[in-house]
This record gives C-alpha cells, sequence and structure tokens, in this order.
C-alpha cells in the first residue's frame, strides 16, 4: 500500500488546554506527513543511512516506511504485532513483538530470531522500547487481565534477559539524559514519569523515583503521557494520549512548548530528519475519526522544531 502526503494542516480547535493557560510556550505548526489512519500508529525510528522514517501499527501488525527523498509512504512488513523497534548497529531492525518475541529485521524479511518468548507473557505483548550506550534494549510489556502487571526488562548484547521492575499499568515513552546517566520511563496508566540512574559499566539501572505525575485534573486538560524523546538540550517531548498534542518539559518540569494537533490521541515523537531538526509525530484511533480527531491515526512532523539527536543503537 502507498500513502500520500499531506501538508500544511492547522491546529485541532478544541483539543484541550489553551496556550495561554501555560506560560513562556511557542506554539509550532504541524503538518501531516501521511494521512493513514492508524489504529496504534507508535514506535516512529528515523534511519539516518536510509533517510527513511519507520513506524508501526501496532494491533494492524504492520510496518509502513517513508522515504524522504520520494515523499512516499509504503508498507514494509504485515506480520505479528510489533509494539516497539530499535535500530542496530549494522542498520537493520528488531522488532519487538507478542509473547515476548524478539527478531532481527532486513531489507523485507526476518533475518534471525534473538528471543523466542517469554514465560509468562503469552496473554500480553511489548509496547515501547529503547536502545541503551552499551548496545542493550530496556523494553516494557502491557498489562493484561485487568491488573497492574506490567513490567521493564533489559535485553543484553549477549542475549541474557533482566527483570528491571513490575507491577506498572502500561510502560510506556522512555529517554536517556544527555549525560546517559538517568533513563526516563513513563507509565501512562499510572500517569507518572519516573527516572533511573544508569550503570554505564553494568548496564542496569537503580533508585527509581519520581519525576512527573499528572493528576486527574490535569489529564482532562493535556491528557496522559505516552512516548517521549529528549533532544539535545535535555528537554523531553512527550506526547499526550488523549490530549491531542505534544508538550516538551525542561528538566525541571517547566512547559517550554506545546504543539496541538488534529488527532486526540498522541503516541510517541522522535527527532529526525536533516541535522535532526524534524519531529515526528505518531497517533492512534485512525478508525474513528469523528470521535478522535480529523487526522486521527496520521504521522506528523514539525519541521525545525528543534535540534534532536539520534538515538542509541542496540547491538543485539
Amino acid at each position: 500500500a502507498r500513502f500520500g502526503v499531506v501538508a500544511g494542516c492547522s491546529a485541532w480547535p478544541g483539543s484541550g488546554m489553551s496556550s495561554s493557560s501555560v506560560s513562556s510556550v511557542a506554539l509550532a505548526s504541524p503538518e501531516v506527513l501521511v494521512d493513514v489512519p492508524c489504529e496504534t500508529g507508535e514506535c516512529p525510528l528515523w534511519h539516518a543511512e536510509e533517510r527513511v522514517l519507520y513506524w508501526t501499527d501496532i494491533p494492524a501488525g504492520k510496518i509502513y516506511r517513508w522515504d524522504a527523498a520520494s515523499g512516499e509512504a509504503v508498507v514494509v512488513y504485515e506480520d505479528r504485532p510489533v509494539g516497539g523497534m530499535t535500530l542496530q548497529e549494522d542498520g537493520s531492525l528488531v522488532f519487538f513483538r507478542d509473547r515476548g518475541n524478539v527478531v532481527v529485521w532486513r531489507d523485507g524479511a526476518v533475518r534471525r530470531t534473538v528471543l523466542e518468548g517469554i514465560a509468562g507473557l503469552e496473554e500480553t505483548r511489548f509496547n515501547d522500547v529503547i536502545a541503551d550506550p552499551l548496545g542493550g534494549v530496556f523494553a516494557g510489556t502491557m498489562s493484561w487481565g485487568g491488573v497492574h502487571n506490567g513490567r521493564l526488562y533489559r535485553l543484553a548484547p549477549d542475549g541474557s534477559l533482566t527483570l528491571i521492575s513490575e507491577g506498572h499499568g502500561t510502560p510506556n515513552g522512555m529517554a536517556f539524559s544527555a549525560d546517559a546517566g538517568t533513563l526516563y520511563f513513563t507509565d501512562s496508566r499510572k500517569r507518572t514519569i519516573i527516572v533511573f540512574d544508569f550503570d554505564a559499566t553494568s548496564g542496569l539501572v537503580s533508585r527509581p523515583r519520581l519525576w512527573m505525575e499528572t493528576s486527574a485534573e490535569e489529564e482532562a486538560r493535556i491528557g496522559r503521557s505516552d512516548g517521549m524523546t529528549m533532544d539535545a538540550a535535555g528537554n523531553i517531548w512527550s506526547a499526550r494520549w488523549e490530549g491531542g498534542r505534544v508538550l516538551c518539559f525542561s528538566p525541571s518540569r517547566e512547559v517550554l512548548r506545546e504543539i496541538e494537533l488534529p488527532a486526540k490521541c498522541v503516541t510517541s515523537v522522535t527527532f529526525g530528519g536533516e541535522g535532526y531538526q524534524d519531529l515526528f509525530i505518531t497517533s492512534a484511533k485512525g478508525r474513528n475519526r469523528a470521535e478522535f480527531g480529523p487526522k486521527a491515526g496520521s504521522v506528523f512532523i514539525v519541521r525545525g522544531a528543534g535540534l534532536g539527536r539520534a538515538e542509541f543503537r542496540s547491538r543485539l
């Protein structure tokens, strides 16, 4: 399937908190990059060598690729649901799928299996993941059965798996601080972002502590935290599920920037493009645009949003 490019979309009125309610907010102008009604568009990943953006529609079991040169988007994968992706050092991709399955994918095909599955995760899947400075990957898994039993794992380059923490609602977006000494970790269902100290020798984390908690009142205005990324200045860019926006926070949690979108369920963000100056944004609920916004499920771009940086690459 191929999808065209639509540019110049305006902010969606009535999507929650107004700019006047947050001081020193500079509104950016998002454009629709690819108008496709993903049910759960997620995991935007910029591949600098290929100059393409990958993202997943999780329940559809699809991976899309947008080519910066041609402006076209195509489906490059249709198989088991992919809840998270990393870019390998050699340019291949790693797909974190359902039931704890992890595979390496390149040139349209799965090339090898890293992890066949994880016992106890037969009813669930990976959700969001991030490669760390040592080439390992931190990976969250979804809750199931109506209780908070989501988990956070680390998959090491040698294939060993460590359970980092459990009892999570919906493990979600992660980011490393500029010095790579701190790992930010989102739990969307609990409306929290916590931080860990990252040990660059062992690859493990310690000292979990609360960085931000969104109250029920705030959630009604700005949504709950979903995917995230960090720019070169150390600011956190947080996609807001049911908030119709992306918020940029300083390390001290001050709102620096607000980007409103014509999609209520904003899922994730990443920097890419020339010099990592463009912000790519995914969204969900494309099958019900009447309720969730006229461009729900689409992928958006904010050109020249700021100075981002390349994500760490896995070495699995």
